[in-house]
């Protein structure tokens, strides 16, 4: 018996690891800086690992290492000292070929990227996790521990803002004028 214990605790071990790339994605989500991503996504691990006892259902993993991320990003600015407020606690498929619908699908990517960084953290935060890394309501209530019903609206807002935000045409383009 204590071998399979011993085995099912590599596998989650394994999954931990795994689980870098999506730990990483959304901190730079929430931050976007690639070293602080970097650093919170590894500090999430080292947490996770160190405390893998804790861990009750092992299907639950991803939100329990996402949840120890919101902890690591947390600490990091009441860290830095900032005004921290727990209510800021708040790719386009293209047929086209060749350098042109590379750089369309770019300058898209970069407007989507400075729309989510324009939300305030909070609506971030739940933006990200429900429709980047599709986890349920009750799920992102659970990581960020708040109630579902601040999920729902920090949600509703966010993508009332995004939607406004991606609708405006972008600043080179508002500029433009014709010239005959």
């Amino acid at each position: 018996m204590k071998w399979l214990q011993s085995r099912e605790q590599r596998e989650l071990v394994e999954r931990i690891k795994d689980s870098r790339l999506r730990l990483y994605r959304l901190a730079f989500a929430w931050c976007h800086d690639a070293g602080l991503a970097d650093d919170l996504a590894q500090e999430a691990l080292t947490r996770g690992l160190s405390r893998l006892d804790q861990l009750r259902d092992s299907a639950r993993l991803m939100g329990w290492l996402f949840a120890i991320l919101n902890r690591c990003w947390i600490d990091h600015l009441r860290g830095r000292r900032e005004d921290f407020d727990d209510e800021l606690l708040a790719e386009l498929p293209s047929d086209l070929p060749g350098p042109d619908s590379h750089v369309e699908r770019q300058e898209t990517v970069s407007r989507v990227r400075t729309a989510i960084a324009a939300l305030p953290l909070g609506q971030r935060q739940v933006v990200t996790l429900i429709d980047l890394e599709d986890f349920s309501y009750a799920e992102v209530a659970e990581i960020l521990a708040i109630p579902i019903g601040t999920v729902m609206s920090r949600l509703c807002r966010a993508r009332a803002s995004l939607k406004e935000l991606l609708l405006e045409p972008p600043v080179a383009q508002r500029h433009l004028r014709s010239v005959k």
